[in-house]
């Protein structure tokens, strides 16, 4: 018999928003499956820790047959785990495209395809991205040209599976922050970067881990890219 308490995998689950995004599930009384290549186990029963490196389809295999084995189900799949590199078109290296093409689109195609397997055969699921807005809404003096190719896929995918889903009764939606308050991004630069924003502010990993929570609860909410950035996508 299947457990009725409900399971999320969050990816990237180590530190900044996706360490925030597995607390709110368990504050949520989900079970957690918590992947990175830095992660450790919890003393939480309630969280399953699988390291590994997302790029390699091998990881994805063990998150998803751990989730199923340690938990019984997969109810929730956030893709969180994502890279982002600041740097003029031309000089981006094969290295940092094989890096980004590899995190961001490789990452979310081998967890995603294997999760959505599963919710298939549950007649539910729910999966969520953590793309950027720069995809829609580019800054002068932030190149990020590998950000969108990348991150710009998935919200494109995000819309077809959208679709192809709709009838399976799984539901797939992507979170568009701006630029968030992380250790990705040092004290020295959070003048600067705030002034990105029309609010005039960096948004905080509250702001995402809460969009994150209303695209669970909404149930009748797909397809959908929810911008959390400060104005950015409004204009500048």
């Amino acid at each position: 018999m299947m457990s009725t308490q409900k399971v999320v995998i969050v990816t990237g689950a180590s530190q900044g928003i996706g360490e925030g995004i597995v607390k709110a599930y368990r504050d949520r009384g989900y079970n957690v499956v918590a992947t990175s290549r830095s992660i450790v186990q919890s003393a939480d029963a309630g969280i399953h820790a699988v390291p590994g490196d997302i790029v390699n389809p091998a990881t994805a295999d063990r998150v998803v047959q751990e989730a199923i084995q340690k938990f019984g189900r997969i109810d929730t799949l956030v893709n969180n785990a994502g890279v982002f590199l600041a740097k003029p078109f031309v000089e981006f290296t094969q290295e940092d495209f094989d890096h980004n093409m590899g995190v961001n689109v490789a990452g979310f195609f081998h967890i995603t395809q294997r999760a959505a397997k599963h919710m298939i055969d549950q007649g539910s699921g729910h999966i969520i991205s953590v793309t950027t807005s720069l995809v829609e809404q580019p800054i002068a003096g932030v190149p990020s040209a590998l950000a969108s190719l990348t991150k710009g896929g998935l919200n494109a995918v995000t819309q077809e599976l959208a679709i192809e889903f709709a009838t399976r009764g799984i539901r797939v939606n992507a979170v568009a922050p701006g630029i968030i308050k992380t250790p990705m991004n040092p004290p020295e630069t959070h003048g600067f970067l705030s002034a990105l924003h029309p609010v005039g502010r960096m948004g905080e990993i509250r702001d995402i881990v809460e969009a994150v929570l209303y695209l669970e609860s909404a149930s009748f909410v797909t397809g959908e890219i929810l911008h959390v950035d400060g104005g950015q996508q409004a204009g500048r």
